[in-house]
C-alpha cells in the first residue's frame, strides 16, 4: 500500500526553510475537501506535528458539492489546529480571526461535474474569488492570497505557443461546452489582479497543468483515474476520439510545493504555470503504459460520450520559464512513477477495486 505521507514529506523537503513562514499563522483554505484541498490539509498537519515551532491554524472551507470530509479527518487523524466550516465561498463567510494567508481553491475541476454544476462552477469562480477577495481587504497583514485559475483558460493553443507560456492570452470560445469553467477561471483571474491594482491584496495566480495523485475520484472522467479503474478492473482503457491529443501530467507533490512557491515567494498580482513539462504524451501513448504497468491491459477507441464536453485542447504543455527563473521549480516525479504511486494507492480504494 502506498503511504500518501512519503508526498507530503516530498514537498517540505523540497520547500525546505520556506515552510517556517507558516509557523503560528492563520490560513484560509477554500476548497479544502478538494483533491488538491485533502493535500494542503495533509501538509499543514504534518507541519504541526513535526516541523514548526508554533502550530498553524486552518480553517478549512467547503460546501461539499463535490468534496470529501475525510479530506479535513484525514482518517481520523484530527488536528485541534485545523477546523472544518461547512460553507460556501460565495456568501460572507463566518471567519472572524486574523488571516495570514489565504488559498482560493474551490472549485469544480472535473469535466463531467463541471457540465453538471455548471452556475455552480461559475459563482465559485467569480463570486467566490470576489467574496474572498473582499475578506482579504479586511485583513491588513495579509503575506498572501493565492487564486486557482487553471491551464484550460488557454483553451486550444496555437502550436506556435506550445509550451505555452503565461503570455499567451489564450484561445477560447465564451459560449462552448467548456465555457462555464474556461470562462469563469478567466474572469476569477481579472477580479484579482483589479483587487491587487486597486487595494494592493498580495494575490498571486496559479495555473496548474494536469495535477494527478491519490484522492482523485475514479469516477470524474479524468483519464489518469479512468484509465486506472478501467485497468484495475480488467476493462479496456477507453481512450477519446483517435488518441493523438497530448498533455503533460505532474504528479501531486510536485504541484503543491510548486503551489506554495508561488504562494511563499511569487510576485503579487502575477499569473504562473505550475506542472511539468518534461512528458507530454498522446492518450494512446498514455493507455500503453498502462499495459505495461498491469498486466493485461487493452486499449479501445471510443466516441467523446456526452457527458464529457466537447472542443478538448489537442495539445497542453506548460512553459515553465517564469517559475524556474522567479523561485526555481522544477518538477522532479516522471509520469512512469507518479502512475505507479497512482496505481499501488488506488488498488487500495474501494472504489477502485469494485467492479460495480
Amino acid at each position: 500500500m502506498y503511504d500518501t505521507n512519503k508526498d507530503t514529506l516530498e514537498c517540505i523537503r523540497k520547500l525546505g526553510p520556506d515552510v517556517k513562514r507558516f509557523s503560528g499563522k492563520t490560513i484560509l483554505l477554500a476548497g479544502g475537501a478538494g483533491f488538491l484541498g485533502r493535500h494542503f490539509i495533509a501538509l499543514f498537519r504534518e507541519l504541526n506535528k513535526n516541523i514548526l515551532d508554533k502550530p498553524c491554524r486552518v480553517f478549512s472551507i467547503d460546501n461539499f458539492i463535490t468534496g470529501d470530509r475525510n479530506a479535513v479527518y484525514g482518517d481520523g487523524k484530527l488536528d485541534p489546529n485545523i477546523t472544518e466550516v461547512w460553507a460556501d465561498v460565495t456568501a460572507p463567510l463566518p471567519i472572524r480571526e486574523d488571516l495570514d494567508f489565504i488559498i482560493q481553491a474551490a472549485g469544480v475541476a472535473s469535466p463531467v461535474f463541471y457540465m453538471k454544476y455548471p452556475l455552480e462552477t461559475i459563482e465559485s469562480a467569480v463570486q467566490g474569488t470576489k467574496s474572498l477577495m473582499e475578506l482579504a481587504r479586511r485583513n491588513p497583514n495579509l503575506e498572501g492570497v493565492l487564486y486557482f485559475s487553471s491551464s484550460e483558460i488557454y483553451g486550444d493553443p496555437d502550436p506556435a505557443f506550445v509550451p505555452t507560456p503565461e503570455t499567451y492570452h489564450g484561445y477560447v470560445s465564451s459560449t462552448g461546452p467548456r465555457a462555464c469553467y474556461d470562462e469563469s477561471k478567466r474572469l476569477g483571474e481579472t477580479i484579482s489582479v483589479i483587487y491587487h491594482q486597486k487595494y494592493n491584496i498580495p494575490v498571486k495566480i496559479v495555473r496548474p497543468f494536469n495535477v494527478f495523485g491519490p484522492g482523485m475520484k475514479h469516477n470524474d472522467r479524468r483519464v489518469v483515474p479512468m484509465f486506472t479503474y478501467e485497468a484495475l478492473n480488467k476493462r479496456p482503457l477507453s481512450i477519446h476520439g483517435d488518441g493523438r491529443q497530448t498533455r503533460t501530467f505532474c504528479y501531486i507533490s510536485d504541484a503543491i510545493t510548486g503551489f506554495l512557491q508561488v504562494l511563499l515567494r511569487g510576485t503579487p498580482g502575477e499569473a504562473y504555470n505550475i506542472g511539468n513539462s518534461n512528458n507530454e504524451i498522446s492518450m494512446a501513448d498514455l493507455a500503453l503504459n498502462y499495459t505495461k504497468l498491469i498486466p493485461g491491459c487493452e486499449r479501445r477507441f471510443i466516441d467523446y460520450p456526452e457527458t464529457y464536453p466537447a472542443g478538448e485542447p489537442q495539445r497542453r504543455c506548460p512553459d515553465l520559464s517564469k517559475a524556474k527563473s522567479h523561485f526555481n521549480y522544477k518538477a522532479d516525479v516522471e509520469i512512469e512513477e507518479g502512475l505507479k504511486r497512482f496505481i499501488d494507492w488506488a488498488s487500495t480504494q474501494v472504489d477502485y477495486v469494485s467492479k460495480g
